[in-house]
């Protein structure tokens, strides 16, 4: 198969809604096409080929998508052979809907068949008519198709995909399936092939990462898969993404406060503070359960950044039911949370409950959730001020920076840190030492002199324009029987 028209070869551009898995999902569709022969364009109005890798969690998720086709359709009426691509949760929800409210689109693909993109091009090109694939279960573990990452330093690891949860207002577990698990020699072959190539970041990805091991009957195998990134010489950060309350365990704490790589921040989604409407979302915790795990890991580790995930106005929330969650944000005194206003999924059990809350009281709750929580997060990060941070230098992360001369990192707790670099020239990948100057609800400054200034290998590669990009991990999905054993961990090993 070949992409070249007249010896140039075709270009692609990807464009990425939703989740971090569906940015890592992007970072495997890239690979696949540079595998097979595409480049990515230089000016994405003119890209041959344009995959819009979609969600469907937000309610206006669909208008977005058929917004976008919209805006593209004059576009591709000037360019001769150019196509159009849909993969991603909206894809496996619409399937042929999709073509028959777009027909200028030229692929359908879902969450289970990424692999099958090129070839599905190359398909609709020499047909000339729209192809539509979509399976109802995965074949292939993403993890073993080729990659090209986006960034240097850091790289999202997935150890899972799927759900086996039914939270009444969530459509991702009939798009992604039920929970697959990989193999931890596999995952730690992965982050190993990534270590290699520079990187000094992970973040171990799952739409629940704490029930990994379901599948092959090790409840305690996360806290395992944790301790043994610490053997991984070179990788400096682990962090991972997202647990679930109902699975949180004393072992994963442990794991998390005594390997020294583990990133003493937790993104540990709440949804509500409210008994009764957990109970309506089928989220398999209470206010005080989850309170308690919150102060178990304060306990461990009292320097830790705990983030969150709250949906306001879920359906028959009373303004008792609010204030409960307000009471949960302030007892546990987030470092940051994504807030969202619920949002009908049609297909989602909450989409067809009594009592749907008036726009106006839900978007009144949210504004008074928001200056709730950013006066908690602004007087958290106050106290840092005067302290030292280590910041791993990011690209893109600060919008003021090119005016005010700074740049901009994550701390090792994930706050987003703002710094002078004086008279060094840190690289994205560099390590800097710096102490915290300001302090505002969003983010940090530190306006002196940087106290160190560490070369990196990601430094390096960033320097070359250097990304990784594996070929892929063929390694697969679990086998029946016991898995190989985790290496051992002495002592220390998100």
């Amino acid at each position: 198969m070949t992409t070249e028209t007249q010896g140039t070869p075709r270009t692609y551009d990807v464009r990425t809604y939703g989740c971090q898995m569906n940015v890592h999902d992007s970072e495997r569709i890239s690979g696949l096409m540079e595998d097979a022969g595409y480049v990515r364009a230089a000016d994405v109005d003119a890209a041959d080929v344009v995959v819009f890798n979609t969600c469907a969690v937000r309610e206006n998720a669909d208008n977005r998508l058929y917004g976008n086709l919209g805006h593209l359709r004059p576009t591709k009426l000037k360019h001769p052979g150019m196509q159009i691509a849909v993969g991603g949760c909206l894809a496996q929800k619409d399937q042929g809907d999709i073509v028959k409210k777009a027909p200028w689109v030229d692929v359908v693909f879902g969450t289970h068949n990424i692999g099958s993109l090129p070839a599905l091009l190359e398909r609709a090109r020499h047909n000339e008519e729209a192809q539509v694939e979509i399976l109802e279960s995965l074949e292939v573990f993403p993890s073993t198709l080729p990659t090209k990452r986006e960034s240097t330093y850091a790289g999202w690891v997935s150890i899972s995909v799927g759900c086996n949860n039914t939270c009444t207002f969530c459509i991702v577990p009939s798009l992604r399936g039920k929970e697959k698990d990989r193999r931890p020699g596999d995952i730690l072959a992965e982050v190993r092939a990534l270590v290699a190539e520079g990187v000094l970041e992970v973040t171990l990805l799952g739409q629940n990462v704490n029930s990994y091991g379901v599948e092959f009957g090790d409840r305690l195998a996360f806290g395992k898969l944790l301790r043994a990134t610490g053997e991984i010489e070179g990788l400096e950060r682990v962090r991972f993404t997202s647990p679930h309350p109902k699975d949180f365990t004393d072992d994963v704490i442990a794991a998390m406060a005594e390997t020294p790589n583990v990133c003493h921040s937790l993104h540990m989604p709440l949804q509500s503070g409210s008994d009764r409407v957990l109970k309506a979302m089928r989220r398999s915790y209470r206010q005080e359960k989850y309170l308690g795990i919150i102060e178990k890991v304060r306990a461990a580790m009292p320097d830790a950044a705990i983030t969150t995930d709250i949906i306001v106005g879920f359906p028959g929330e009373t303004e008792e039911d609010f204030e409960q969650t307000l009471e949960v944000v302030r007892r546990a005194r987030f470092s940051s949370a994504f807030t969202f206003q619920y949002s009908k999924r049609p297909g989602t059990p909450a989409a067809t409950m009594e009592e749907q809350v008036p726009k106006a009281v839900v978007q009144d709750r949210y504004n008074r959730l928001i200056a709730t929580l950013e006066d908690i997060t602004w007087d958290e990060n106050k106290k840092l001020v005067g302290s030292k941070v280590e910041v791993l230098v990011a690209v893109g992360e600060g919008r003021k920076d090119e005016r005010t001369g700074r740049l901009s990192g994550r701390a090792r707790d994930g706050r987003l840190v703002h710094f002078n670099t004086g008279d060094l020239a840190p690289r994205p990948g560099d390590i800097i030492e710096t102490v915290v100057t300001y302090a505002a609800p969003h983010h940090l400054n530190a306006d002196g002199e940087p106290l160190s200034h560490r070369r990196t290998r990601a430094g390096d590669a960033s320097e070359a324009g250097r990304t990784p990009k594996l070929k892929g991990v063929s390694l697969g999905l679990p086998t029946l029987g016991v898995p190989a054993p985790l290496p051992p961990a002495e002592g220390c090993a998100l």
